[in-house]
């Protein structure tokens, strides 16, 4: 099988040309000083949706041990937490770590055979330097404004087979959003793929980041007969000078919508042995032969609509290379089962320059071709140890579900889970009940009733109630901790049964202890 072995790759002056092609400044803001920020998008919503770390602890990890620490830490390997990542993690300050919840290797960060796991950058920012990320056999992780750059599978140091994010083995539900994937050249200076799929991964979205200077951008599937891996998007990312697979799809269903694409060197999206790719309002800038198949004869199709291309070049056409253009048309349909915002192509470089990569401040295309940060996911609000009234641990609430009776105007059942004490649920009436609850059986002994400002004290007679039998767990008035029998339960309802007015809940939270 023939790839193409050309490597023209200049970072300092590639990084330079996106600012040039965009009119965008580079700039450097500080990196997000929260938790995951958003929710998942594309096929990573689907199959059960992917969530990370939501409703479990959150530890923050300055070195790669300290990641594998916290996760050798939790209760079981699918113990929900989230690890703020800040500063530069390497080999020197990578090592194994044992435990039973978790399956580590020195020189990599290793998230296998676990679940529920969100890696974000904070602080000054999250660099793992010729060190990869490698996900196998596992589900539900989301790894978040971070770098990754300079891993080798030759010479020295080498992480992860070359792979800056690479997953194999039976992998599901994993977002990776606002990262910087880099490289410094191609397969003979020790390099290989930025972000790679293989042996059975699928419901895997890739939005917001930035893979540049590399000799491969990255595939789906390490060969023509390897086709179980599918379901990706890739969506409002930035292409820059690679030499090919952005991406290489070998057999699965890919969308990918809103990339900008600098400087494709031999080509871009290589779809083959069966693969279908859903290729709407891109923008395709100085590049060659960025959509077909290509290097094999085993042929896969594609769906185009909506895209630029901006001095591009097409070569003709033989036994073992099929290029889309120079006049793309679609060969194939594919239908997309989630709901998405298309940005028109012509803003996709001034958008993409704005938002993709870390350090980037987190922000998204409002769906008009306008920045905007979305609201963050809280993680875990830490009460104020200065309250004795406040229960310590971790609040069950923050990523789960809520639902209710009949809510007052400009009031969501959701406003009782988001960590934010500034919006509420509110009753139409002067009763209601207002529920939390989680798709597995959780351990609940307290509750925390949290009135919104201005409303303390509205609240008269309640119970708790089982959600799950019906059972009442305990009654009494007013706000405030409610301590009930240790009980397993899907959901939790805090019904109002009287009120000196309308009564506005801020916060429903739950704890185990």
């Amino acid at each position: 099988m023939r790839r193409p072995v050309a490597l023209r790759l200049n970072a300092a002056l590639a990084t330079l040309a996106v600012a040039a092609a965009t009119g965008v400044v580079l700039s450097m803001p500080e990196a997000a000083s929260a938790a995951a920020t958003g929710s998942a998008t594309g096929y990573a919503t689907q199959n059960g949706g992917t969530t990370g770390g939501a409703g479990g602890t959150t530890v923050r990890a300055t070195t790669g041990t300290a990641i594998h620490t916290a996760l050798c830490n939790r209760a079981s390997s699918s113990t929900p937490i989230t690890i703020e990542v800040e500063g530069t993690i390497n080999h020197g300050n990578t090592t194994k770590v044992s435990g039973s919840s978790c399956n580590t290797a020195a020189g990599v960060i290793e998230l296998k055979q676990i679940s529920n796991v969100t890696l974000v950058g904070v602080g000054s920012g999250a660099v793992f330097d010729q060190l990869g990320i490698h996900i196998r056999e596992s589900s539900n992780i989301i790894i978040q404004n971070v770098t990754v750059k300079n891993v080798k599978k030759s010479g020295s140091p080498t992480s992860n087979g070359g792979d800056a994010i690479g997953m194999e083995s039976d992998v599901r539900n994993v977002w990776v959003d606002h990262t910087t994937l880099e490289a410094s050249g191609g397969e003979s200076e020790g390099y290989d793929g930025l972000f790679d799929m293989k042996d059975n991964t699928q419901y895997v979205t890739l939005s917001y980041s930035t893979l540049r200077n590399s000799g491969r951008g990255g595939l789906v599937g390490s060969s023509e007969t390897e086709l179980s891996n599918g379901y990706i998007t890739y969506h409002h990312n930035l292409y820059e000078n690679i030499d090919s697979r952005a991406p290489l799809l070998r057999g699965g269903i890919a969308h990918i919508y809103n990339n900008y694409y600098v400087k494709l060197n031999e080509s871009g999206i290589n779809s083959r042995a069966g693969a279908r790719a859903k290729v709407d309002n891109n923008y395709f800038k100085d590049s060659k032969d960025v959509l077909g198949t290509f290097y094999t004869d085993a042929a896969g199709y594609w769906q185009v609509s909506g895209n630029t291309f901006d001095n591009v070049t097409w070569s003709a056409k033989g036994s073992e290379n099929n290029p889309a253009g120079p006049d793309p048309k679609s060969n194939t349909t594919v239908s997309i089962p989630y709901s998405y915002s298309l940005d028109n192509a012509s803003c996709v470089p001034a958008i993409v320059g704005a938002t993709a990569g870390a350090n980037k401040g987190l922000k998204v295309s409002d769906g008009s071709c306008s920045p905007t940060t979305p609201t963050p996911t809280p993680t875990d609000p830490t009460p104020d140890p200065t309250d004795p009234t406040q229960p310590g641990g971790t609040n069950l609430s923050i990523g789960a579900g809520s639902d209710g009776s009949s809510k007052a105007s400009g009031s969501s059942y959701g406003n009782v889970r988001d960590g934010d004490m500034s919006t509420y649920w509110s009753p139409a009436g002067s009763t209601g009940s207002i529920s939390i609850k989680w798709g597995t059986a959780t351990s609940v002994s307290k509750v925390n009733i949290r009135e919104a400002s201005g409303s303390t004290g509205v609240i008269g007679a309640w119970r708790v109630v089982n959600g799950d039998t019906g059972a009442v767990l305990t009654s009494g008035t007013g706000a405030g901790t409610i301590t009930v029998p240790k009980t397993s339960l899907k959901k939790v309802t805090f019904e109002i049964t009287g009120s000196s007015g309308t009564p506005k809940v801020a916060e429903f939270e739950t704890y185990a202890g």
